[in-house]
């Protein structure tokens, strides 16, 4: 591995994409440390410190969130805006086929749609963020012109992620938007070492040698699951066209334990964060009514038992959602069926279809259980050992990411590593 990374640096090229993502990275830790005007520090800190659900968010800033600076709101909004794209597959199919029909071009026109999307989405959440925390004084009361320029600053802010997010996937190595989104994550590191050493007594030490050895070995258990793949045969009949013979071999079908990665968990996550926004924003309501449904939102949040069920059944839920959303079995049985191909034992068509429907749900039951758990994980263990320093190491979304992320780029640089090889020889 050491002779590989050294032979990264040795080859121009590559070298040189390197370099360019760590530029990038730079640049998007030098904004993420440029503060919006009119920030109350201390109200700031005591606003993050008492609410876990802002915290969560704050992670996958990388810090620019709990900072308030001009790329607050991170790639959440182009996020969200591919989520709704998708979604918005099954109402009109046009877009479906654009999306899965209509190749490299189509996909280009799609994800043209998610940029343009992301501009309202980014201006909606800048505007419903920036107005609770002023409710909550950590913000001076801006008037209209302070409003819209604040507003334009994180919309702007949002939109140039994105930008060097596409930038990496153009000039760099592996998915611009994941490797910004892993940047993040890892960026809170050195601040989960520093709140564990300010923390630090002898008596947590046996705590922390647990969570560590649990860490590592659940972070085997995400690329085991991660990685694995239930091979389906296929196989391809003879056919002869001019005097040549096509067909004839056979394949696998591969279907992964967890076709659907981190988006179910985001899509809960999001269904999560309601109650607690609606309390945040009624907490200084004086109506009778506003009261009670902040407490009742409150005493939701507060219960962990409650929190976690909810949460792990929703993941579940959109496991299975968003893979029939992504994966439809009837096509891959079709498309099978027009080149020749037949899985042994199973007639093709409907047969093939309902064979495959068969496996894909109890595959899938493994991967949408793991992935509840992994998501649940970080209340658990904090809960258990009273830590919340490195809770982000042993479950959740940011694990799932970080994983899924360093796996595909070193796939990506592997793959340059063999065409250089071929090109020598």
């Amino acid at each position: 591995m050491l002779g590989k990374i050294l032979l990264l640096f040795k080859i121009p090229e590559l070298r040189k994409k390197i370099l360019f993502i760590l530029m990038v990275f730079g640049i998007f830790r030098l904004a993420a440390n440029l503060p919006i005007p009119g920030v109350d520090q201390e109200r700031l800190d005591a606003f993050f410190g008492g609410n876990q659900i802002f915290g969560l968010l704050n992670i996958f800033s990388g810090g620019a969130l709990e900072q308030l600076s001009i790329v607050m709101l991170g790639l959440g909004p182009f996020i969200t805006s591919t989520i709704i794209l998708q979604l918005m597959t099954m109402v009109f199919p046009k877009l479906k086929e654009m999306y899965q029909e209509e190749g490299e071009q189509g996909r280009q026109k799609f994800n043209q749609y998610g940029r343009m999307l992301t501009v309202p989405l980014a201006g909606l959440q800048g505007f419903g963020f920036i107005t609770l925390l002023t409710r909550q004084g950590v913000i001076d009361p801006l008037g209209g012109f302070g409003m819209l320029t604040t507003l334009v600053t994180v919309t702007a802010g949002a939109v140039f992620l994105m930008w060097l997010g596409e930038l990496i996937s153009e000039k760099g190595i592996g998915n611009g938007i994941s490797l910004m989104i892993f940047a993040g994550i890892v960026a809170s590191v050195p601040l989960s070492i520093r709140q564990l050493i300010v923390t630090f007594t002898a008596d947590q030490l046996p705590l922390i040698i647990i969570f560590f050895v649990l860490a590592i070995v659940i972070i085997a258990g995400v690329i085991t699951v991660n990685e694995a793949r239930r091979n389906i045969p296929v196989s391809y009949a003879k056919r002869v066209r001019g005097g040549r013979v096509y067909g004839g071999v056979s394949t696998f079908l591969p279907l992964n334990l967890n076709p659907a990665g981190v988006i179910p968990i985001i899509f809960a996550l999001s269904i999560m964060l309601f109650p607690g926004m609606i309390a945040s924003f009624m907490s200084g309501a004086t109506a009778i009514w506003a009261i009670k449904i902040a407490n009742l939102f409150n005493a939701f949040s507060s219960n962990t038992w409650m929190y976690g069920f909810c949460y792990f059944f929703l993941v579940v839920l959109f496991t299975y959602f968003y893979t029939a959303v992504t994966f439809n079995p009837d096509n891959i049985a079709n498309n099978l069926q027009k080149q020749g191909g037949f899985v042994p034992g199973i007639r093709p068509g409907k047969p093939t279809a309902a064979h495959l429907h068969y496996i894909l749900n109890r595959t899938l039951l493994i991967g949408a259980l793991f992935l509840g758990t992994i998501a649940v994980l970080p209340s658990i263990i904090q809960g258990a050992t009273g830590i919340g320093a490195f809770t982000f190491l042993i479950g959740g979304t940011s694990i799932l990411i970080v994983v899924s992320v360093v796996l595909e780029t070193i796939r990506q640089i592997e793959a340059q590593l063999v065409m250089r090889e071929y090109e020598g020889f």
